[in-house]
């Protein structure tokens, strides 16, 4: 009954908002609330007439800069204020409503409803309420109207409005707004939302927040700052069921699988004890506790409805698969080695192409002509009904450079895609290995099989770290000029395993690598754990010299953040010093009196 006079009272105020901004007066308002309201209240001429004034007293007016411009309610004895000509206490006064009116309601179907100048206008004048601002945003949010939405959500986070008034559902509508500028790349206006949410939010919204910046952090793999978010977050909502989540990502992200688990289990048994978490949520954490990797990856391939059914058996494809065909190996005049694909690869990749419409950005190290996971659904079940397509390289090309665009940051889903994928490429690695010799990017075709290599090692550096690392020294040892910069990657893996003279044996490798930020510091990290600091001061002057904002940068506990685009900073940029720290700023924490000493040298005062 309830819903039903919902659905009546929506349509309705939608009808009396288009009479109203066609005439905005009183009296052609009554004359349609006569001429078609009944419609909408089920025959009831007394009920339409009833709503008239009551709508009318809400309506933000747009002659009278938004304000409303209400009716005094009649007393019993005087004339009805929806014009009858019969008394108050005869006429409206005597139709009883289904329910309260909501306050909010025609601000809330206005802003839905005005669009360019007149909506800036009417969030401009700061007369909406709260209420109707939130309802609005999302409401234009679900169905897709993104630029509307964001332009209502900014408002109801802009000024000095009393988010507590709005409880539970103020949440909901800065997770939208937040994911609004991640998607239109507004990332400045996101920083500043978050900044200003952590520090003058109600706990309920700053630990919300908190963990939101968290994950953004685990995303960019910065970890140091995943790690102080996610302690603030807790500090802030110990009891939050998400923290449960989290802390399992943030430990996995660690490779802290033990840990993980265990965490799991504590925050399964605190959760229980309390008595409110839904049975659903209680079951998911207690998956966590028995196997995380497996309840995220899970949880991961059944986020999107569309893609649940491919991905899963995508999964089984690739777990199900057998060793590849060898492929066709020549030499060049130097003994280089060179691979060309088959007359039977180049077929198979032809119906990969025709079916699935996704090409490779050969011009790039990592890339496609456009984003493949537009029409993953499509190209998922082609191949899974396909499985000889993965005998051609440049399909399994294809497919490791969009997983690992996809959950290339997600260690949980190392076991799920990437290390069957990996066997598999290993086959072939090991092919050219056999055979001897260089095996350079600018040959034939043998930069789609070095670009799977380092999507692979990509897909699995925050997973398997140490597979990956073995895999890019495999491929580093075939590759002699490091096309694709792996050199950084094993230095940074082999000092997260602690070995240090083989970080700086690899640093000291390849005339190109001495020019790259990350390999510099590295050897300069390496010879501090070494206990060689005369050297690593004498390496850290040369990277000072060459990017000046990487000590700052590094040392500082909470720098401004820097915008990184999707191709690489530029050399000596804050950005470049930036993406450092994202990656490697634990290590240094994790290294005895490291940034300390990094603070105290000579080159960070030029």
């Amino acid at each position: 009954m309830l819903t039903a006079w919902v659905e009546q009272l929506l349509g309705y105020a939608s009808g009396a908002l288009e009479a109203i901004r066609a005439n905005e007066h009183y009296p052609a308002m009554m004359a349609w609330a006569r001429a078609e309201g009944a419609e909408h209240c089920g025959g009831s001429l007394d009920l339409a007439q009833a709503l008239a004034p009551i709508i009318w007293n809400q309506t933000p007016l747009v002659r009278r800069d938004f304000d409303v411009e209400s009716l005094a309610e009649p007393r019993p004895e005087e004339p009805c204020w929806c014009d009858s000509g019969r008394l108050y206490r005869d006429c409206c006064a005597r139709v009883e409503m289904p329910s309260v009116i909501p306050d909010h309601l025609m601000w809330m179907l206005s802003l839905r409803e005005w669009r360019g100048e007149t909506l800036k206008a009417a969030l401009a004048s700061q007369k909406a309420p709260a209420q109707a601002l939130l309802e609005a945003g999302i409401v234009s949010a679900e169905s897709g109207n993104n630029g509307r939405a964001q332009q209502i959500l900014e408002s109801l986070f802009a000024g000095d409005r009393d988010w507590t008034a709005l409880a539970e559902q103020i949440e909901p509508a800065f997770e939208i707004l937040v994911d609004l500028y991640q998607e239109r790349g507004f990332h400045r206006k996101r920083a500043a939302l978050l900044e200003r949410v952590i520090g003058d939010g109600p706990d309920f919204l700053r630990g919300a927040a908190l963990e939101r910046l968290c994950l953004m952090h685990l995303d960019s793999g910065d970890l140091a700052s995943a790690r102080d978010a996610f302690q603030r977050a807790q500090r802030t909502l110990p009891d939050s069921p998400s923290l449960a989540y989290i802390e399992a990502m943030v430990l996995l992200h660690e490779g802290n699988v033990d840990k993980a688990r265990q965490r799991a289990a504590f925050w399964w048994r605190r959760l229980t004890r309390q008595h409110h978490l839904a049975p659903d949520q209680l079951d998911f954490i207690s998956e966590l506790a028995d196997d995380p990797e497996a309840a995220l990856s899970e949880q991961v391939i059944h986020s999107e409805e569309a893609l649940a059914g491919p991905l899963t058996a995508l999964q089984a494809l690739l777990h199900s698969q057998h060793r590849p065909p060898r492929l066709a190996l020549a030499r060049s005049d130097d003994g280089a080695l060179l691979y060309e694909p088959s007359s039977r690869e180049a077929s198979l990749y032809a119906g990969w192409v025709d079916a699935c419409e996704i090409e490779i950005d050969e011009d790039a190290a990592l890339g496609f002509l456009g984003d493949p996971w537009i029409t993953a659904p499509q190209w998922l079940q082609a191949l899974c009904a396909n499985p000889e397509w993965l005998d051609a390289p440049r399909i399994m090309q294809a497919l490791a450079l969009a997983l690992a665009s996809r959950f290339g940051s997600l260690p949980w889903m190392v076991d799920t895609f990437f290390t069957p994928l990996a066997a598999r490429y290993e086959v072939w690695l090991a092919q050219l290995e056999d055979a001897g010799g260089t095996f350079s990017w600018h040959d034939a075709d043998n930069a789609t099989l070095l670009r799977t290599g380092l999507a692979l090692v990509i897909g699995m550096e925050r997973g398997a770290g140490e597979r990956a690392r073995r895999l890019a020294q495999r491929l580093l040892a075939l590759d002699e000029e490091d096309s694709l910069g792996l050199r950084e990657l094993v230095i940074d893996q082999l000092l997260r395993e602690g070995r240090d003279e083989q970080a700086l044996t690899v640093s000291e490798q390849g005339a190109d690598g001495a020019d790259m930020l990350g390999v510099q510091m590295g050897r300069v990290l390496a010879l501090y754990r070494l206990a060689r600091q005369d050297d690593a001061r004498a390496v850290l002057a040369d990277v000072c010299a060459s990017n000046p904002y990487i000590v700052p940068v590094l040392c500082e506990e909470r720098p401004r953040p820097t915008r990184l685009g999707g191709d690489m900073p530029e050399p000596g940029t804050r950005a470049e010093a930036w993406q450092y720290r994202q990656l490697m700023r634990d290590q240094w924490l994790a290294s005895d009196g490291a940034l300390t000493w990094l603070a105290t040298q000579p080159c960070v005062a030029r």
